[in-house]
């Protein structure tokens, strides 16, 4: 009789600690989080914000949030990342200004070329008044999704070609140049003499490998890594543009979760806001980034009085697609936007 009973309590504990796990697990929420980059948090900085996000998250919730990393276009291309958060299939993603650009057209005001003077004013802009109403603005057009930040994609744009060196704007006369498919940076290589060439990214390695476009322009965290050193032999320090991604989660799982849970999703796309910059600073100062470059390529910085010549040649044809494309909305955040860079530009750090 003993030996019933204790055979029966080991049962009835069993199925209380299956009835536990099973609910604790139920109880859990996944977050699928995917990107285009690889997986390494040393190598990019989307990686870099992601892997903190992740860790910040699955730590301060105690287990509450899952996340789940999807890099290197595991689930559809960048475009398709930004649907699917909106639909809650994947929950987080972070889309580069090109991704985003059929969804909210607007994201061409951070086009205005040669807007930022330093690094430390893109932190200014971003984290400030402007990034505020961007985000506002950005969840009212794309409806399902929540903002949470603009983290660093690798820094400002460079230029690289295989043809010769590029020091001013008679050089930049004819190179076709590899750009993404949004309108203003179309224009703004049409506007310096060169010839823009929309291509996706996945085709832009074979592109210059043949010779179906002479350069391409993005952050030299990414020329870098994605080895274009191998395939072009002259790179130009425009800083022309800073494209930083937008950090969103679907707005279905954010209103799923609790108060404390939203305040710690928060703070860990703060902190992927930061180790995304951390890294592309560290990255450009490494010999995975200019330092290391410089064996492979050669490199021009402009000049003072060239940089004024392309920003004299470039700024306007942005502004009047602004004007012309964009509306009144489009303006009004246009004005906001160099309202934030004239005070980020001119300050003074620590006075």
């Amino acid at each position: 009789m003993k030996l019933l009973k204790k055979v029966a309590t080991s049962v009835a504990v069993g199925a209380l600690l299956c009835s536990s796990v099973t609910g604790a697990m139920a109880d859990t929420k996944v977050l699928k989080f995917g990107h285009d980059n690889k997986m390494d948090p040393f190598e990019n900085p989307a990686h870099a914000c992601t892997a903190v996000f992740a860790n910040i998250v699955e730590a301060d919730t105690n287990g509450s949030i899952k996340v789940e990393v999807y890099p290197s276009n595991q689930l559809g291309s960048a475009k398709e990342h930004v649907q699917l958060v909106r639909d809650n299939v994947i929950q987080a993603t972070l889309t580069s200004t090109g991704a985003i650009s059929s969804y909210y057209p607007r994201i061409d005001v951070l086009n205005l070329a040669f807007a930022f003077d330093h690094n430390a004013a893109t932190y200014d802009v971003f984290d400030g008044p402007f990034g505020a109403e961007l985000s506002r603005d950005i969840e009212e057009t794309v409806s399902g999704v929540k903002v949470l930040g603009f983290p660093d994609t690798g820094g400002f744009f460079a230029v690289t070609n295989s043809k010769h060196p590029i020091k001013n704007l008679e050089d930049f006369k004819g190179i076709r140049v590899r750009t993404m498919t949004l309108p203003s940076h179309q224009k703004i290589i049409q506007s310096l003499g060169g010839e823009a060439y929309p291509l996706a990214w996945g085709e832009v390695y074979s592109g210059l490998q043949t010779g179906v476009i002479d350069g391409q322009m993005n952050p030299v965290p990414i020329i870098s890594f994605a080895k274009f050193s191998e395939v072009q032999k002259y790179m130009t320090l425009t800083n022309h543009l800073f494209a930083p991604y937008t950090f969103m989660v679907s707005k279905a799982f954010w209103d799923d979760l609790s108060a404390d849970e939203q305040r710690v999703l928060n703070y860990a796309a703060n902190s992927c806001v930061v180790a995304s910059r951390g890294l592309s600073r560290v990255i450009e100062a490494s010999d995975r980034g200019l330092a290391g470059l410089k064996d492979k390529i050669e490199v021009t910085a402009l000049s003072a009085e060239a940089r004024n010549q392309f920003k004299a040649a470039a700024q306007p044809v942005v502004l009047k697609h602004v004007e012309e494309t964009l509306g009144d909305k489009g303006v009004t955040l246009l004005d906001l936007f160099q309202a934030e860079l004239g005070k980020a530009n001119t300050r003074n750090y620590l006075k």
